[in-house]
């Protein structure tokens, strides 16, 4: 039986928090206090629908209040509690944490962003490289963990998009260019020879047909 689930693909679902009232506008980072707005939670309750037809076997979360809110209520369906994992945290931003993105975009730091971020790191804050290797390292830890499993895990826009990239084998300097929309979901199955990414940014329909066989 053990060595049956040792070769079976572990299925990951990730998805970003649901909206806020700061979505859009500004970069909270790991600022405290920040809730789901009403929409968000509308949201979180729509994605735990979606999952219902999976067998999960646990549920992470970002310690930030936005991403365990979100988590709650897919904890909720599955029969299950909601785990903390400092790995899925939302990127240190340092300085720009709380600043307003309209402010960021006028900065000429902001193209660097962009266009380079494997060469960006925020002042007094994390780089996108040690970003990606945190986020990467954490899913790893509960793929391992999990082997033959569903899990989800609940994070950040930009930690789920250098996860993305990673399991695509694309470089961190193209992850800008993958969307992760509030409360959207991105299923990852980890083979015994790689991830394979089944959806990114999936905001619509069943996903029970992607349940571990």
């Amino acid at each position: 039986m053990a060595s049956t689930r040792q070769t079976k693909p572990t299925l990951l679902v990730l998805v970003r928090h649901g909206r806020t009232e700061t979505t859009g506008k500004v970069l909270p980072g790991r600022s405290p206090g920040l809730h789901l707005a009403d929409a968000g939670r509308r949201q979180a309750d729509a994605a735990a629908a979606r999952l219902a037809g999976i067998d999960i076997a646990a549920v992470y979360s970002s310690p930030l209040e936005r991403a365990r809110e979100t988590a709650a209520p897919i904890a909720r369906a599955a029969r299950t509690r909601v785990r903390r994992r400092e790995g899925l945290n939302e990127c240190d931003f340092g300085d720009w944490t709380g600043r307003r993105l309209g402010d960021l975009r006028r900065r000429q730091e902001w193209r660097t962003v962009q266009a380079y971020p494997s060469g960006f790191r925020f002042p007094q804050g994390e780089s996108f490289a040690q970003m990606q290797a945190r986020v990467t390292t954490q899913l790893r830890d509960l793929v391992a963990h999990h082997r033959g499993e569903s899990i989800v895990a609940v994070s950040h826009a930009d930690p789920i998009k250098a996860a993305v990239a990673d399991a695509l084998g694309v470089h961190l300097d193209h992850f800008q260019r993958i969307v992760i929309s509030p409360c959207s979901l991105t299923p990852i199955l980890y083979t015994t020879t790689g991830p394979v990414v089944l959806a990114v940014n999936s905001t619509g329909g069943d996903l029970s047909t992607l349940a571990v066989s």
